[in-house]
């Protein structure tokens, strides 16, 4: 049902806006994922979300302890239409059940914070499996749960007065060197899968496609009529 439906509404879009679609879809991973919890500055929120696109990451994932995540337009710059954001906002405290689940979707969990057993950026060892990479603010920095929770503790080396970057500079460089990194490692199957590409270019004809109801409505009016 899916793929026809995406036939029907590929005809809406131009030829070029279908291939940049697949174009981009080849390129995006599910294998890294980045993490934010509970940052209070919406410009830094909505700057990952934009650095997620830009280097093709999917998903990224907000934890609201105490502050609501809100897309700063100005900043995002329209790249949440195009990137799965998931947010933790059932509880009080919604770390550990946020980062219980992406464990349970086979993730290890990496805090990138200095930490006595940390491992550098460049020395992180991408092969291991799928990485879910933790972001929290400058001050007051990651709960207790957080590290409680970590698999590894991950930091990017400063030779500097200034001791820690911004949090969205901070997963810049991160994704940068991690999916540079991926990319070239022919071992790791890191691409989506067929039926996550599928879903993926559902949702974007849908966002892309104006008056898209009427259409899809028309569509399933066309399918129990058996027409193709």
């Amino acid at each position: 049902m899916d793929y026809q439906l995406i036939q029907f509404l590929s005809q809406f879009v131009t030829a070029d806006r279908l291939a940049l679609f697949h174009s981009i879809l080849s390129q995006r991973t599910n294998y890294l994922t980045v993490v934010l919890e509970d940052l209070y500055q919406t410009q830094n929120t909505s700057a990952v979300v934009r650095t997620a696109d830009c280097f093709g990451i999917q998903n990224v994932h907000v934890i609201e302890n105490k502050h609501i995540f809100q897309v700063n337009p100005d900043v995002v710059r329209g790249a949440a239409n195009w990137i799965t954001v998931n947010r933790h906002n059932g509880r009080e405290m919604n770390t550990p059940e946020a980062l219980g689940k992406l464990r349970r979707e086979g993730y290890r969990i990496v805090l990138a914070s200095p930490h006595e057993h940390d491992t550098d950026l460049e020395n992180f060892d991408l092969a291991k499996g799928k990485t879910a990479l933790i972001f929290g603010c400058e001050r007051p920095g990651l709960t207790d749960w957080a590290k409680k929770e970590a698999d590894e503790f991950m930091k990017i080396p400063m030779v500097g007065f200034t001791e820690s970057l911004n949090v969205s500079v901070a997963v810049a460089v991160t994704l940068h060197h991690l999916t540079h990194q991926l990319r070239h490692n022919s071992s790791i199957d890191w691409h989506l899968t067929d039926r996550e590409q599928q879903k993926l270019l559902l949702e974007w004809l849908r966002v892309s496609i104006k008056r898209v109801d009427l259409l899809e409505k028309k569509f399933e009016e066309l399918h129990k009529q058996g027409v193709q």
